[in-house]
């Protein structure tokens, strides 16, 4: 069997409503240029992916304009409503240039603080992990949560905040998405058909953009060059 190649999948088809701007959130400026070429600078600076693939609505207006110069990139116009319609579209657009034991690393389009140092990080502790993994930072905040007005404190430990890249091999991924219905990332849905990811210890640079106010933090991590 040949070596196994890595890939990188972004969907970016969301509107990104919590934002309440004028363009989707990828599309906002970040430290002078578009978030979403510098999600993908990450991945186009890293010499261990072979290709970045950038999901997207079929009839998105921006997408040329942001990344239609770059090499390395390829544009897929076949966005669904939700973060898993978008991937499993991607997937399945791809099943002619993967094998099924390539790796994918999907990665949040709003997550422009990505580093090829993280990438490597996630890459290198997976190794020939046969399920595959996902970079994520231990909870260290007191936890609470309200249930009808009332407040409890819940256990921290052994809780931990997902981020992206989440990684696997190909076939697993596509199978997991196609197979399970309700997921709000890649990982719970290889957890649902009885796999166990690794969880790779990532870093705060790593944030995802959701409200206006993460970008002030996004763009003093990217100033940091973290």
């Amino acid at each position: 069997m040949k070596q196994a190649r890595h890939f990188a999948l972004i969907p970016a088809a969301g509107v990104g409503t919590r934002m309440e701007a004028d363009c989707p959130k990828q599309y906002l400026p970040v430290a002078g240029q578009p978030m979403l070429r510098h999600t993908v600078a990450a991945f186009l600076n890293s010499p261990l992916i072979t290709r970045t693939f950038v999901v997207v609505n079929p009839d998105d207006a921006y997408i040329a304009d942001v990344l239609g110069a770059l090499t390395g990139v390829t544009i897929l116009r076949c966005g669904g409503a939700t973060r898993k319609a978008s991937v499993l579209n991607g997937l399945q657009a791809l099943r002619d240039q993967l094998s099924a034991h390539d790796w994918v690393l999907v990665h949040d389009a709003a997550r422009p603080g990505l580093t090829p140092f993280l990438i490597a990080k996630l890459i290198t502790a997976i190794g020939d992990n046969p399920v595959g993994g996902l970079l994520a930072l231990p909870v260290v905040d007191t936890v609470k949560r309200v249930e009808a007005g009332r407040v409890q404190t819940i256990a921290r430990d052994g809780l931990w905040l997902a981020q992206t890249p989440q990684m696997f091999r190909y076939a697993l991924l596509e199978r997991a998405l196609r197979e399970v219905e309700d997921v709000t990332d890649e990982a719970s849905a290889i957890e649902a058909i009885g796999q166990t990811p690794l969880l790779v210890d990532g870093h705060a640079c790593n944030l995802k953009v959701t409200r206006q106010q993460d970008i002030a933090l996004a763009e003093l991590f990217l100033s940091a060059g973290l």
